[in-house]
């Protein structure tokens, strides 16, 4: 994943970030997680060019406003159960790069509660428009 962010279109971009960003939601294949819905841990990374994301007005709309990555994430969520991990994380990286502004996103969702002897499963995706 790493080798990834030395990609020459990335050199210019600034890093926005989301991190640890909790939330409960209806995941999973199990029928017991069909039932109740369980605690997602979130990760996102956003990469957007400097020429789009330096403000020099001090203005808000000059840049990505951080509210963009967690409203996307609410109004996915919201749409109501989620059997995969994989296809909630697909589906967040590729609203993300909807954005006009972001040109590549890492996106990442963990379920800590799953297992007692780990910390956490999870899966995450790396995605960068065609420049």
């Amino acid at each position: 994943m790493h080798a990834i962010l030395s990609h020459p279109a990335l050199i210019d971009c600034r890093r926005l970030f989301l991190r640890d960003y909790e939330i409960y939601i209806n995941i999973g294949v199990h029928d017991f997680e069909k039932k109740a819905e369980q605690r997602v841990i979130l990760n996102v990374d956003l990469y957007v060019p400097l020429a789009v994301n330096t403000p020099t007005h001090d203005q808000l709309d000059e840049v990505v406003d951080y509210d963009f990555m967690r409203e996307t994430i609410k109004e996915r969520a919201s749409r109501g159960h989620i059997q995969l991990q994989e296809t909630f994380c697909d589906d967040i990286v590729t609203a993300m790069l909807q954005h006009p502004k972001v040109l590549a996103a890492r996106v990442s969702t963990s379920k800590p509660d799953v297992y007692p002897d780990c910390y956490s499963v999870g899966v995450e995706v790396f995605r960068m428009k065609q420049v």
